[in-house]
């Protein structure tokens, strides 16, 4: 017994000596110090590497998003270096802001006209592919012996795109103006499904009862009365911006603003990311509001002020940050320990690609929406998963449900796969090969103008 009674002897001696605790807290303190050092380093080489990425994107066509979570798969299934735990709840709070921000900025660069000739185009888009989705995605659920309502959960997790990850890529894609607006919409609006059904699957299968009436409810409100009240805010922040403008560092109020109003719909039930794209809708058309809108005019006798080009920079620069963290994000908290998992996540994704080809052809392959080649070609590889479904894939298991850390990580494995599917396949499609000759075959070129075409009409 001489080795613990000497261990003993030293831990009484290190604790009750002031000195040798001087020196334990010095050392820890050094090793903190040097720690935060090297986090403050690994950002400021982050930043520069995603600067780098994005100009890899734009001459090799390598998506800068598959490289950000390369980098995060790294830092954490990989190596342990992080994991998602350490965040604590600043991770999900980051999410929400980076999708806020995102949202409010892609709004500010859409008008009016695009939006109105890209509407039809959207809804069918995004109903379809929601629906076609989560049945499928239910079936493949009952193949492996899940229950119905949990694989119809499933679906509506899995139902809709990543705004995060569509439109930062569809800013630097060769895609008409339309085409693009019902991607970036499509990403918004099946955000708002994929939560008002996720949750009702959940609570139907926590209940054991299902209430159609109150998730159509829920679904027209969110839509309807979050899109109101951005449009709204946007008209009253217009009137207040030059004022507030004369105020100093000032320039970020306005994504201040958009917080409120996010948060504000939050808490009343509806949604807040459809009111941060109306409220930057809102602003990029408020000159167009103003001179067709009587009672605007009678409301306020000036002019309503818009953003310039200054504070739009300044936007995209904060989008381009959060946008690079995000996915370093999504990339450490994927799970590779688990194979099957992985595997059913590969399955779905591998079969929601293949699905997407007769949805899309479905939904706008048509004369009477008048889309070139190309865009329905894009529209059929960018089929990411992201944000929605990230948050969403973890509710299950705060709830309690059955096979909730299964549908987690499946959802992950789903989120990567997809991912790197579509940044496979946009390079893919935008050359002159027999991968994408295949894809414009499907949408008969004979009947469909080319995007060149379109841009000429323009």
């Amino acid at each position: 017994m001489i080795l613990p009674d000497t261990i003993q002897q030293a831990v009484d001696t290190l604790v009750s000596d002031p000195v040798a605790q001087d020196v334990v807290r010095q050392s820890a303190n050094a090793d903190a110090s040097s720690n935060t050092g090297l986090i403050i380093a690994f950002i400021g080489l982050l930043i520069f590497a995603a600067h780098l990425f994005t100009e890899i994107f734009s001459r090799k066509r390598i998506p800068d998003v598959l490289l950000l979570m390369i980098i995060g798969l790294i830092l954490g299934p990989v190596f342990h270096l992080v994991k998602p735990e350490d965040l604590g709840p600043v991770a999900s709070v980051f999410t929400t802001i980076t999708l806020v921000i995102i949202l409010f900025q892609s709004g500010t660069e859409l008008n009016f006209n695009t939006l109105l000739n890209s509407i039809r185009g959207t809804v069918r888009l995004t109903l379809i592919n929601f629906f076609i989705t989560t049945i499928v995605v239910a079936l493949m659920g009952l193949i492996v012996k899940v229950d119905f309502l949990t694989s119809l959960m499933l679906g509506a997790i899995l139902g809709g795109t990543s705004s995060a990850v569509v439109i930062p890529m569809v800013s630097q894609l060769k895609i008409s103006e339309k085409g693009g607006t019902i991607l970036i919409l499509e990403s918004a609006f099946s955000d708002v499904l994929c939560i008002v059904f996720a949750w009702a699957f959940m609570q139907a299968i926590l209940s054991g009862a299902m209430n159609v009436g109150r998730v159509i409810g829920e679904i027209l409100s969110s839509f309807i009365l979050a899109t109101v009240i951005g449009v709204i805010a946007a008209i009253l922040w217009s009137y207040v911006l030059d004022r507030v403008r004369h105020v100093k560092n000032s320039i970020l109020t306005t994504p201040a603003f958009v917080f409120i109003v996010y948060g504000f719909n939050e808490w009343l039930g509806f949604s807040g990311a459809i009111a941060a794209l109306a409220f930057g809708i809102g602003m990029a058309n408020i000159d167009s509001m103003y001179q067709s809108g009587i009672i605007i005019k009678k409301m306020f006798k000036d002019k309503p002020a818009k953003l310039n080009d200054t504070e739009k920079q300044l936007f995209s620069e904060v989008v381009f940050l959060l946008k690079t963290f995000f996915f370093v994000y999504i990339g450490v908290s994927i799970k590779l320990d688990q194979i099957l998992p992985i595997l059913i996540g590969l399955g779905i994704a591998v079969v929601l690609f293949a699905l997407r080809i007769p949805i899309v052809m479905l939904s706008v392959h048509s004369k009477k929406v008048d889309i070139p080649i190309e865009d329905k070609m894009f529209m059929s590889g960018i089929v990411p998963k992201g944000l929605a479904a990230a948050v969403l894939a973890t509710v299950p298991v705060q709830k309690g449900i059955a096979g909730g850390e299964t549908i987690q990580n499946v959802v992950f494995a789903v989120i990567l796969f997809s991912i790197i599917f579509t940044s496979i396949l946009v390079p893919i499609l935008e050359n002159n090969n027999a991968f994408s000759r295949m894809y414009r075959r499907c949408f008969s070129p004979k009947k469909d103008p080319s995007i060149t075409e379109i841009l000429d009409q323009e």
